[in-house]
């Protein structure tokens, strides 16, 4: 049996703003086309009645062909209902390796985005040297921004 990473999925408030945001801060490519799901077997997947799922696959920097970011859309929504926070249980963020940690910061922030905590440097021997941030795009979904280097 053969097993590989396909995608992670963002559900979104927004997907066409948030997939924007994915692809001018980090690169990200989208891949066509975007996607219009409904009907009975997408019901019958999600144990959703009715439901309309709209977004698009965007390529991650770096992998070409593989794995992407799925940035969807439902409809009827679930908006979630408590504050994220960078310790939840389940999944809790998505890393970008960057060159420049802080010019990648002031994209995010320019493109709606926030930094969590700060920036820091931390030399971890025989491993090398972290440059990282947390941040949070424009809507709560957490990212890491980091950079090793010897």
């Amino acid at each position: 049996m053969s097993i590989k990473y396909a995608h992670t999925n963002i559900v979104a408030k927004d997907w066409r703003k948030l997939s924007e945001f994915y692809i001018n801060v980090f690169e990200c490519k989208p891949q066509y086309p975007e996607r219009d799901l409904s009907g009975d077997w997408i019901d019958s997947l999600t144990n959703i009645p009715n439901v309309k799922v709209k977004g698009i696959h965007l390529s991650l920097p770096g992998y070409g062909d593989g794995p992407t970011l799925e940035v969807f859309g439902y409809e009827p929504d679930n908006l979630r209902n408590t504050e994220p926070k960078i310790n939840l249980q389940g999944f809790g963020h998505i890393a970008f390796h960057v060159d420049e940690v802080e010019v990648v910061v002031q994209k995010l922030v320019e493109h709606g985005g926030k930094i969590l905590g700060q920036i820091i440097k931390k030399d971890y021997e025989g491993i090398g040297l972290l440059t990282a941030a947390y941040a949070q795009d424009p809507e709560g979904n957490f990212i890491e921004i980091q950079n090793w280097s010897k």
